[in-house]
Formats: C-alpha cells, sequence, structure tokens
C-alpha cells in the first residue's frame, strides 16, 4: 500500500473558490475531509480589517467519509469597496489554534504575497471567458493564461471583472484511463458514496469499480438486448463524427461519486496527493493508449495549482454545456426519449446534473437552489447502514432536477449579464423527433426577452454561438437531413426554425438594447463578428464573440479547410450567399491580427479577453493564448488598428448600413 495513503488526510482537498462576488454579498466554495469551522479575514486597501464568523452561514453536505462541501454565502452588514484590492483569508478554527491559507494551501498565493485577494469592480469594463476544458487534450491549460495575468503588477482597475465559463468545464462523457484510475483510487481514499444501479449488469457502484469492463469497455454494462442497441451506442459506444472530431464515450462516468472525483482532480492539485495511480489491468492495445493518456495527464497536473490560484483570485461563473452531462444532451426529442426512457442512461445524466448543481450551479445564483439543496441533503444524510444512498430518494432527486427550470441567471451589474440555459429548456421538433430541438423554447425566449428590456446595453453568455460559421452550420443541416444530427453535434441557433426567428425579433424589438455582446464557447474554435439588422438607420449592434476551448482545439489542417472554404463559398458576392440570408442580419467578421491569409478563426487553446467602454461596447477583443505566445487582437479588415472596432460601433446610429463586407446571413 503506497505511503500516502495512510497519511493524515489534508483538511482541505479543493477550493476555495469566489463564485458570485457582490458588495454585500460572498459566496465561496470548497470540499474538505471532515467538517470545518471557519472564518473569513477581510482587508479592503484604506480599510481596518474585518473577521467574519462563517457557522451561521455555510451549509456542510457529506460527499463521503472524508469528503464534506461546504457552501459559504456571507451576508455582509457592511458592504465592501469597489474597484480596491480586497485582501482575504479563509481561517479553520481548531482546538489548537487559527491556520489561514497560506498553512494550509500555499500553493493558492502569488509569489511574495501573504493572502490572497479579489478586486469587486463596479462595472463590467473587461471579463474573461472561455468554455472546454478537457484535462487530457494535448494542448496546454488556457487557466494558465488568467493566472499569468493576475502574478503581473497591476492596479485594482485593471483587474477582470469576473472569469466567465460558458460550457464543458468538465467532461463526464470523454475521460481519459488514467483520470478514471484517478477516481476510483479517490473515491476509495475519500469514501464517497456508494449507489444501487438499476438496469446495468453491475449491481451497485462498488461492482462497477471492480469490474474488468469499467475502463474502455462500458459499453458492456448494458444487458444484452436489442432496445439496449441505441443506449450502448449513445452513451457508450465511441461513436464516429466523420465531419468534425472522434469522441470517445467508452470511459463515461456513471456514479454520482466518479462525478464528484472529476470535479475534485480537475480544480485542485490536492487530491492527486492522496493516490498513487496504478494501471489497471488492460490488454496491449489498451496498454498503449493509457500510456498516451497518461502522459497528457501528467502534463495537466503539473498547472492545477495555478489553475486552483486563478479560482481563488477571480469571481466565477459558471454554465453547463453538454460534456458537462454528457455529449449531444438534450439534442433531439428521440435522443430525450432514448436516454430518459431507460433507467441507467436516466442515473447517468441525473448524477451529472446534481453534480453540477452542487459543484457549479449554486454558486452562480444561491437562491435559486433552496429547494432542490434541501432535498440533496436528505439524500446525503439518509443513507443506508452501508453508506449506499437510497435508491428511490436518488431518483425522485434527480427526476426534480430533470424538471427544473432556473439554471439560467442574471448578474444585476453594468451592463447587465444574463447567462442563458440552452439545454434544458428546448423548443422540441415533435413533429420529427429526430430533428435538433431549439436551443431555448418559446417560453424560454419570451422571458429572456423580459429581462432584456430597456437596458441600454448587456452581455449575454450562450454556450453555443448565437451567429455561427455559416459553412459548418450548412454540413450540420445536411447531416440532419440525412436523419444524422448526432454525428456532427448539429445544434445551433439556426437550427431549429422557430427558436431562430423569435430570437431575431428579440433583437429587432425596439425596447430592446442597442448593444449586445454575445459571449459563446463550444466549437474548438474563436472568432469574432460584428451583426448589424440591414436597412435600419438605427439598428442594434450585436457582437458574437467566441472563445474556445480552454484546453481543447479543433483539428487544425481540418479548420483550415472549413476558413477557407466558408471565405469562398460566402462572399458578398457569391449566389450561395445571397440564397441563404436570413433575417437581412448583415453578419462583418473581424479578422485575428496574427491572420496569415486572411482567416477569421483563430484556432488555440487559451481564454478571450474583451474591454467594455463606457456604453457596454467592446473596444478591444483579446485571445490569451495558453501556450504564452502573443495574444490574438481581433480588428476590422484591413483595419490594423484596433481602436477602429470601438468606433464602428459608435458610429452606428448615426450611419447608414455599410455596402461593403460579407454577408453570412
Amino acid at each position: 500500500m503506497p505511503d500516502n495513503l495512510h497519511t493524515p488526510l489534508p483538511a482541505v482537498l479543493a477550493g476555495p473558490l469566489l463564485r458570485r462576488l457582490e458588495p454585500g454579498r460572498l459566496v465561496l466554495w470548497l470540499v474538505a475531509s471532515r467538517e470545518l469551522s471557519l472564518q473569513l479575514w477581510l482587508h479592503p486597501d484604506g480599510e481596518e480589517p474585518r473577521t467574519l464568523a462563517l457557522d451561521a452561514h455555510c451549509q456542510q453536505l457529506p460527499l463521503g467519509r472524508h469528503a464534506v462541501l461546504h457552501l459559504l454565502d456571507v451576508p455582509l452588514e457592511r458592504a465592501l469597496p469597489q474597484d480596491v484590492r480586497i485582501a482575504y483569508d479563509l481561517q479553520i478554527i481548531a482546538a489548537d489554534g487559527t491556520r489561514g491559507m497560506a498553512d494550509w494551501a500555499a500553493h493558492l498565493l502569488h509569489d511574495g504575497a501573504e493572502h490572497a485577494d479579489f478586486v469587486l469592480r463596479a462595472r463590467l469594463d473587461q471579463l474573461l471567458h472561455g468554455s472546454c476544458r478537457k484535462p487530457h487534450h494535448a494542448a496546454d491549460d488556457g487557466l494558465l493564461c488568467a493566472d499569468r495575468l493576475l502574478a503581473e503588477p497591476h492596479d485594482a482597475t485593471q483587474r477582470p471583472a469576473l472569469l466567465l465559463m460558458s460550457g464543458d468545464q468538465v467532461y463526464v462523457d470523454d475521460v481519459a484511463g488514467p483520470m478514471l484510475c484517478a477516481i476510483h483510487q479517490l473515491i476509495a481514499r475519500l469514501g464517497l458514496f456508494d449507489e444501487q444501479l438499476e438496469g446495468a449488469v453491475v449491481e451497485d457502484s462498488q461492482a462497477l469499480y471492480a469490474d474488468p469492463v469499467g475502463y474502455y469497455r462500458r459499453a458492456e454494462l448494458l444487458p444484452e438486448i436489442t432496445s439496449n442497441q441505441t443506449l450502448r451506442d449513445k452513451f457508450f459506444g465511441g461513436v464516429k463524427k466523420p465531419i468534425f472530431t472522434s469522441s470517445s464515450a467508452d470511459n463515461h462516468l456513471v456514479t454520482f461519486a466518479e462525478m464528484i472525483a472529476m470535479y475534485l482532480l480537475v480544480w485542485s492539485p490536492v487530491p492527486w496527493t492522496l493516490i498513487e495511480e496504478t494501471p489497471p489491468p488492460l490488454d496491449e492495445q489498451r496498454q498503449q493508449r493509457y500510456a498516451d493518456e497518461r502522459q497528457r495527464i501528467a502534463a495537466f497536473r503539473q498547472g492545477l495549482g495555478q489553475a486552483a490560484r486563478v479560482l481563488a483570485h477571480l469571481p466565477t461563473l459558471m454554465i453547463f454545456d453538454d460534456h458537462d452531462v454528457t455529449d449531444d444532451w438534450n439534442l433531439s426529442a428521440r435522443w430525450e426519449q432514448t436516454a430518459y426512457g431507460h433507467p441507467f442512461s436516466r442515473r447517468i445524466i441525473g448524477n451529472a446534473l446534481l453534480a453540477y448543481l452542487l459543484c457549479q450551479g449554486w454558486g452562480n445564483d444561491p437562491q435559486a437552489f433552496a429547494e432542490p439543496l434541501r432535498a440533496c441533503r436528505d439524500l446525503l444524510l439518509q443513507r443506508q447502514a452501508n453508506d449506499h444512498l437510497q435508491a428511490k430518494a436518488q431518483d425522485a432527486l434527480i427526476g426534480q432536477l430533470l424538471e427544473f427550470q432556473h439554471w439560467h441567471y442574471v448578474l444585476p451589474t453594468t451592463p447587465a449579464l444574463l447567462v442563458l440555459d440552452t439545454r434544458t429548456r428546448r423548443w422540441r421538433s415533435e413533429g420529427h423527433l429526430s430533428k435538433p430541438s431549439g436551443l431555448m423554447d418559446w417560453e424560454a425566449l419570451c422571458d429572456f426577452q423580459q429581462a432584456l428590456l430597456d437596458h441600454p446595453s448587456c452581455i449575454i453568455v450562450s454556450a453555443a454561438p448565437m451567429f455561427g460559421v455559416k459553412l459548418i452550420e450548412g454540413i450540420q443541416k445536411l447531416f440532419t437531413y440525412a436523419g444524422h444530427p448526432l454525428l456532427v453535434d448539429a445544434e445551433n441557433w439556426m437550427a431549429h426554425r422557430g427558436a431562430a426567428s423569435v430570437m431575431m425579433n428579440i433583437f429587432r424589438h425596439s425596447r430592446t438594447p442597442g448593444d449586445f455582446v454575445i459571449l459563446s464557447g463550444d466549437v474548438h474554435y474563436s472568432f469574432v463578428y460584428r451583426v448589424s439588422i440591414r436597412l435600419r438607420r438605427n439598428s442594434p449592434t450585436i457582437w458574437q464573440i467566441t472563445s474556445s476551448g480552454i484546453k481543447n482545439e479543433f483539428p487544425h489542417r481540418l479548420l483550415d479547410w472549413f476558413d477557407r472554404l466558408n471565405r469562398w463559398l460566402y462572399a458578398p458576392w457569391s449566389p450561395l450567399n445571397w440564397l441563404t440570408k436570413r433575417r437581412r442580419m448583415r453578419v462583418t467578421p473581424l479578422i485575428p491580427d496574427r491572420s496569415r491569409s486572411g482567416e477569421r478563426l483563430w484556432n488555440g487553446a487559451g481564454l478571450g479577453q474583451v474591454f467594455f467602454d463606457a456604453q457596454g461596447r467592446p473596444e478591444r477583443i483579446l485571445h490569451l493564448n495558453a501556450d504564452g505566445s502573443k495574444p490574438v487582437t481581433f480588428v476590422a479588415e484591413r483595419d490594423e488598428d484596433p481602436a477602429r472596432v470601438a468606433q464602428l460601433s459608435s458610429a452606428r446610429r448615426t450611419a447608414a448600413p455599410e455596402d461593403g463586407g460579407e454577408s453570412l446571413r
């Protein structure tokens, strides 16, 4: 038995993560090895320090015998100042004294710093955003861009206001063998709770972890009956996607414990010190795959201390996309019938959604989750004697989460920030069950419009871009017509006529903002469009800013061809372009300043950084590259001055629509 399996567990396993921070409220997240008594020390520049007892503001939920989730929602009687540095220390109170973060989480402090810190920005004049962080991808981790940015000397007003993670923060459906091995060892080390598994060939979670099919062969967990063939292909088959990528779902996470262990291992370096990853028995072919993945996971681990430091210094908001739960989640009505119609697949989806609630969703808007959190507490506390979760209670909670309709949220910032749920309130194509569902149904879109009314400007977070690359969307449409939307992830805003029409009408409404900024991810490349409505003097300006992935990339040669073909096929003079316009929307791409031959798409892991002017319009749009190379600036075509981007937007209300440029809609 490795020595580290006998050493005492550290008090804190992961965190703290700074979540929703406001002058009168602080929301933090952490997982500890036991229930902790905590206090928060705050020292804003120019003020006296203050210390807050946290016991009354901390919900503690057991996740295992040696794992306790701490959800801290701290109201402040005296508001914190804005635009100044606020040093903080989350202190553990014990019989032998009080220990601060420098004692139990020194990796969270920058070199030479005595404390961690944060800044509450008075307005959103700068933020970071990104999506798609896959641990075993060969690219570097884009979160390290933020760590390098924070380590530079800077004034408090130069600190990004937020880090927005717009989907696929974890990949529960695409897991490397070494990561799955680490997950199982961490489950054993922390005693994460077990569960019964209905509809599988194994009885419970312990049988799953011990079964040889648990690695690279999870398709065999389903009983051998014809009706399960679609289900097997969907969740564990490694479905080939010939146009875009190959997804590998044969290590798909199943249990709630596996999901929780994944979050701990991708957000903190501490759990890795508690285990000694030993390869499971594998055949020769899988041994080679395991060895290749092991090298990539080792590289990912090296940066985890810096990634955790970012999450301890920047307020971070999140929303799910499909890989946080499973690939193609709710893509079509047929998909939903298949996935929710079997107890095993329903449990897989439900466990992922439950883990998202506890590790991501709650911190965005704690008040919205009071009711499901109470049911979750009951499930975790009312366990069976052998530390198995009650199966009926678990299924009932999953049913509640599948019906829950408040995953979206709004921040009362300047400009307003609206984060959309594009996964659970879908506009189903009920007449053609296999066609892609709209990303939001009519009711959800109406709620969205009401939230927009009378704001002069706003920032919208949509996991999928609202205005995508036309060629790629065309290929997705062809595969949909052929009856194979799953092969190409055919889910975009324009794939469903009803949802697309309502969204375009929202942009045209006279009481909605004059300036929209849409932040998106999902596609594994980055691009920027400036969108307006043709033949309208006072057209709103819509900025589509896509940054993806944090640790993922599109196949480089394939994307180069798509980029080139898209420019040829949909040029302003192209008949194909005129035949495929929609709603008289004018879409003008901005160009990466490192473009060699007019490329509009940037393919590189990293983070997006956007600077806003006083009216909430983008004045500078960057992509920070994970490999440490010079940032990319998106500029107007044939324009070397990035300030021109903001000037073009400022002139929109007095100038007629441009006659040149490319129309992609």
